[in-house]
């Protein structure tokens, strides 16, 4: 077999796919470094921009025979082009779900913990494997125009804070707005000057992802969608923290075989505890989040709120904004600090357990920040 059939052979494979998927999430990855870096984002838009084309050319070939002019008056050539690579449609829609799926499902984990805001980046997470699957459904309409509503709100969530410089609620709803713009538009363009489909075909394929995004606002308003751009890059509780020069010196006690630890756990009652974190914002974002204080007496019991105390933050570190607050003392308990927005939103999230002081041996420590 000539080298050229050998890797066609091995590309064949049926365990070739999740190899490709596995690498390519892996290389998105290690790239993505900054949610609010240009070029990261022009990419994603022009892959945005290059989805919709490729929905409005689908959506006026599929359902109906349409003349080549219809769909270019200006050029049958391009045309004819454009109706010959119609069989490789579903492969680059495909492709074009899969580089924004990926990259979104990477940007907001990084600003989703393991409370409601998760649920969102479970939706991403389960449309980025399941595009892997969906090929043969691509020629759906109604399913297109809600991947690309999906898409484009994803998009909007995260761009317009970079560009604008600030966050909140109607930063968010303007993008809503426009990601149903975007996608009314993509419907309008595949309908336009085609008198073989009715109005009513129309609102049957662009209800639905109005709908979507309908949902997606209320996911916002009930805490669901993470805060990005924000994202908590460090937390930790600690005995002492003392600014030196541009870096913080972080105090706390370890055991000398936990190499592993950067911050004190547990730590020992009525004495001050000081919360230590480090949030990332885009360049140009100033904004305000709260150290957010909560206690239970025990795990069989809820937390309950103990104190709210807000940060002004300033964007454009590439570690995070560094901030801290303290208590004087913390009464034997469960405790907990959720990093939130001005909206509530848990960008982070520090855990301590605190008990009466015994006699453990562990020796002090300091942690450059």
């Amino acid at each position: 077999m000539s080298p050229l059939g050998r890797i066609q052979s091995a590309f064949g494979k049926p365990f070739m796919p999740a190899v490709f998927f596995a690498s390519g999430v892996t290389y998105d990855t290690l790239t993505l470094t900054r949610i609010d870096r240009l070029q990261d984002n022009l990419i994603l838009l022009l892959y945005l921009v290059s989805l919709g084309f490729l929905i409005v050319v689908t959506g006026r070939l599929g359902v109906a025979a349409v003349e080549p002019a219809a769909i270019e008056p200006h050029g049958s050539s391009f045309a004819r082009f454009l109706i010959k690579g119609r069989p490789y449609y579903p492969m680059a829609i495909q492709f074009l779900l899969g580089g924004l799926f990926s990259a979104y499902a990477i940007f907001y984990s990084r600003s989703a913990t393991l409370t409601r805001t998760g649920v969102f980046l479970s939706v991403l997470v389960l449309l980025l494997v399941g595009n892997e699957f969906l090929r043969d459904r691509l020629s759906n309409l109604r399913l297109l125009i809600a991947l690309y509503a999906l898409a484009s709100f994803s998009f909007f969530t995260f761009f317009l804070p970079v560009m604008v410089g600030t966050i909140g609620t109607w930063v968010f709803l303007l993008g809503a707005l426009l990601s149903v713009g975007v996608t009314l538009r993509v419907v309008e363009l595949i309908y336009r000057r085609n008198p073989d489909r009715s109005q009513k075909e129309a609102v049957l394929v662009g209800g639905p992802a109005v709908a979507l995004v309908g949902v997606l606002v209320g996911f916002y308003f009930l805490n669901w969608i993470p805060p990005v751009p924000l994202s908590m890059k460090f937390g930790g509780m600690y005995r002492e923290v003392q600014k030196q020069d541009d870096r913080f010196m972080l105090s706390f006690d370890r055991e000398w075989y936990q190499v592993w630890k950067r911050s004190q756990n547990p730590f020992p009652a009525d004495e001050p505890v000081y919360c230590f974190t480090a949030v990332f914002a885009p360049v140009a974002l100033n904004t305000t989040v709260y150290h957010h204080w909560y206690f239970r007496t025990s795990s069989d019991k809820p937390f309950t709120h103990a104190d709210k105390i807000p940060i002004k933050i300033a964007g454009g570190r590439e570690g995070g904004y560094r901030a801290y607050t303290f208590k004087q003392r913390l009464d034997p308990g469960d405790w907990r600090v959720d990093v939130e927005t001005e909206d509530g939103r848990v960008i982070g999230r520090v855990s301590v357990v605190v008990a009466e002081r015994g006699d453990t041996g562990a020796t002090a420590r300091t942690l450059l920040y």
